[in-house]
């Protein structure tokens, strides 16, 4: 079976996806407040001139999902999976933002347990790799349950960068999500 890097998932709270051009603008919308990019590598990700070669990147590359917040009926932000160079035979999930108004609750969990749940019909192995100084991602990873792996430079975007890599098994995510989303 091949893995559908751009599914449409549907939660309670969420839906996810693919990613088009004519997201673009309310992507932009939900990426324009500088306290979103306030603990990112990226800050000026909020300007338009730094945006749009992120929005581009993320579209030509694909595997990106926009997620819709269902009660608002509007973009939240997105998230995309990837192959990474040091786990070929395994999926990455990055390149994640939501807008900061989401943050501190159980979006990204209900986000990334959409991801996860479609990831694992496919794959034993999850991967994050994340900037070492995005401390609230690393944080949120390890929530999920993967583990710190190792310090890596890898280019997963155009250019080669150092990596925090963390991973996330199956067994590993049934039990976070037995524990943390039993409801």
């Amino acid at each position: 079976m091949i893995f559908n890097d751009q599914p449409d998932l549907e939660g309670d709270t969420l839906r996810l996806r693919g990613l088009c051009e004519d997201d673009r603008e309310d992507l932009f919308a939900a990426a324009s407040d500088p306290e979103t990019w306030a603990g990112h590598p990226a800050k000026d990700r909020c300007q338009r001139a730094v945006f749009d070669p992120y929005f581009d990147m993320l579209l030509a590359a694909g595997g990106t999902l926009v997620v819709f917040d269902k009660a608002e009926g509007k973009v939240i932000g997105c998230s995309r999976y990837y192959v990474g160079p040091d786990a070929p035979g395994d999926i990455g999930i990055g390149f994640t933002f939501l807008n900061h108004r989401f943050w501190g609750g159980e979006v990204n969990l209900r986000m990334k347990q959409l991801m996860l749940d479609h990831a694992f019909v496919h794959f034993d192995r999850v991967w994050f790799h994340i900037a070492p100084d995005n401390i609230r991602s690393q944080k949120a990873t390890m929530k999920l349950g993967a583990e710190f792996t190792s310090d890596e430079d890898l280019d997963l975007s155009g250019s080669i960068l150092p990596w925090k890599c963390y991973q996330l098994d199956r067994q590993a995510w049934k039990r976070v999500k037995a524990e943390r989303l039993s409801n």
